[in-house]
């Protein structure tokens, strides 16, 4: 079967979502040429539509069945250099090269990080017992999340045209910060865990298409608005997954009690 595999060669449909993987780690790489030549709104652009082409390529995959342990591989690659890189090199070029001493381990710990966390991801891919995957919850802040946090700074900058949000001194300790997020235990909303009522999808379908709205007529002001969310939602997450941590100690002190406990 394998050898008849080969000689058929591989379906299209395979090739698929690795193709859209590739393309958001070119577009990220494409964010930081254009940050070198100072055009940051479309630095931020091409990052952010890297964002959007990885959150579709898995559902691609899984959709298309063509989900590999390769294509697994070659996403993380890639959200290490569209989200982790190619960030770090924006924000080093737009601000931190200015620090003093500082500036480059700053933008080294956000790349870093990022590898340390996918590194992470890709280590327990295969282990059984994940309380945080089981629970629809990942461990720590994923990689496009935390690259959007990273240029908060720059859409305030962009929004107010304050340079004040340019200072490197306020930019290097929120880059480690998000640098941290990144590698933290913090246990974090997945798609999985979000759950929607039936009589509330019209609702939340009219948001999306409100939100593709605002991202076309205003990008700087709704992504700033997503990233603040997404910081407010953190310690929500936090108290989420400690009632999940709870309910499932109980079951297991009543499992381990056994049925003749009460005799």
């Amino acid at each position: 079967m394998k050898s008849e595999r080969r000689a058929g060669g591989i379906p299209f449909r395979a090739m698929v979502p690795n193709a859209i993987t590739l393309l958001a780690l070119c577009f990220g790489l494409t964010g930081v040429s254009f940050a070198i030549g100072g055009e940051w709104e479309k630095a931020l652009g091409a990052v952010v539509f890297a964002g959007v082409l990885d959150g579709i390529d898995g559902r691609i995959a899984r959709l298309l069945r063509a989900q590999s342990r390769f294509g697994a591989e070659l996403d993380s690659l890639s959200d290490n250099i569209a989200f982790g890189t190619a960030p770090a090199l924006i924000l080093y070029l737009w601000s931190l090269q200015s620090a003093p001493r500082f500036g480059w381990i700053a933008a080294l710990a956000l790349a870093v990080c990022c590898a340390l966390r996918l590194a992470r991801f890709n280590a327990q891919i295969d282990v059984a017992e994940q309380p945080h995957k089981s629970a629809g919850f990942n461990t720590g802040v994923p990689a496009p999340a935390g690259a959007g946090i990273a240029f908060v700074p720059i859409f305030l900058w962009l929004i107010t045209g304050d340079d004040l949000f340019r200072r490197w001194e306020l930019v290097v300790p929120w880059t480690a910060f998000v640098a941290m997020l990144m590698i933290s235990s913090l246990p974090t909303y997945s798609w999985s865990s979000l759950r929607i009522r039936s009589e509330w999808r019209l609702f939340a379908l009219a948001g999306i298409a409100l939100l593709g709205t605002a991202l076309i007529r205003a990008p700087w002001i709704t992504l700033l608005a997503i990233a603040a969310l997404y910081l407010l939602m953190l310690p929500f997450a936090y108290a989420s997954y400690a009632r999940v941590r709870r309910r499932r100690s109980t079951v297991a002190e009543h499992a381990s009690a056994g049925p003749g406990a009460g005799h």
